[in-house]
């Protein structure tokens, strides 16, 4: 990248939100570890993404300067993610009805009031990664994605602040050989998830403006999607109310911070049940707050390398 400064973008958009907006925070959601091949931080706290527009790819930097957040965008897709920068950033999400109801949550909630839900309006890019979590620890399934993006993925358009991918489409998806997902680490059990549901990318996308129980539905009528990847889908759709019933850790989280002992996910649906239609932002603002931070003494998930089978 020249000394000179960036390159000017193909797009810029000043938002000026009406509530606050914790930029890092909220699209961290969005991001497969810490070193996802499409999602940085930056030392100045600017988030860069790159993903994949109808328009075609797209490299886009948010920051947040003043009262307002400025997003700039470089490629095929950046007219159009400047568009829906304030979707995308949680203009749409609605807290109403909202109540923190106990000191816990009330206390998460007053330290961060800018954690919105963030509407990533591209199904496949939210639902592949999904896919790749599945039934394995995540330091894995992020190894992976990091393995498949940075091998097969093509390099994001703009003055990336280091190397960057842009996810794959449904075609290249579908074209991947058996080799490649076996070097990546993916079985196939997930790989053949992952090309079935590329195979329907475009009746996918057209879920996109339907009920979140619309969508949930749709997405479990789906060979190889289960109730924890609709859950995790819909929740970067936009989803306040979506919990990811079957993960390793959240019943257990949740249980240990208002019981004071782990639990399982009938009891952890009991817990979260006064804040129907946000039990999701409530489980977003305790992570966020560290509350949901408890110790990790109990059996671990058996790691297997699917590289060597």
């Amino acid at each position: 990248m020249s000394t000179s400064g960036p390159p000017r973008p193909d797009a810029f958009r000043a938002w000026r939100p009406e509530a606050p907006v914790d930029v890092r925070r909220t699209l961290a959601v969005l991001a497969k570890g810490a070193y996802d091949p499409a999602h940085h931080v930056a030392p100045d706290g600017a988030v860069w993404r790159a993903s994949r527009m109808p328009e075609g790819p797209v490299t886009y930097r948010v920051s947040s300067v003043a009262h307002e957040i400025h997003v700039a965008a470089w490629g095929p897709g950046a007219e159009a993610l400047t568009t829906e920068a304030p979707i995308l950033l949680g203009a749409d999400d609605d807290w109403t009805g909202f109540e923190p109801r106990v000191p816990l949550v009330a206390r998460a909630h007053q330290r961060h009031p800018g954690l919105r839900f963030p509407c990533q309006r591209r199904v496949l890019e939210v639902l592949v990664p999904a896919i790749v979590e599945q039934r394995v620890p995540s330091v894995d399934a992020f190894a992976s994605w990091r393995r498949l993006l940075r091998t097969h993925g093509e390099a994001a358009p703009g003055p990336t602040p280091r190397p960057m991918s842009v996810p794959l489409s449904a075609e290249q998806w579908r074209m991947l050989p058996s080799w490649a997902w076996h070097r990546a680490g993916v079985d196939p059990g997930r790989s053949r998830t992952v090309v079935r549901v590329a195979e329907r990318a475009a009746a996918l996308e057209r879920l996109v403006g339907r009920s979140y129980a619309e969508i949930t539905t749709a997405l479990r009528s789906l060979p190889g999607v289960g109730i924890w990847t609709a859950a995790e889908v819909t929740l970067r759709l936009g989803d306040p109310d979506a919990v990811s019933v079957g993960d390793y850790n959240l019943a257990k989280d949740v249980g240990t911070a208002f019981d004071g002992t782990p639990v399982d996910d009938a009891r952890m649906l009991e817990i979260l049940e006064p804040w129907r239609g946000h039990r999701g932002r409530v489980v977003r603002l305790l992570y966020a707050d560290g509350a949901l931070r408890r110790p990790r003494r109990g059996p671990r998930i058996t790691r297997m390398d699917h590289r060597t089978r």
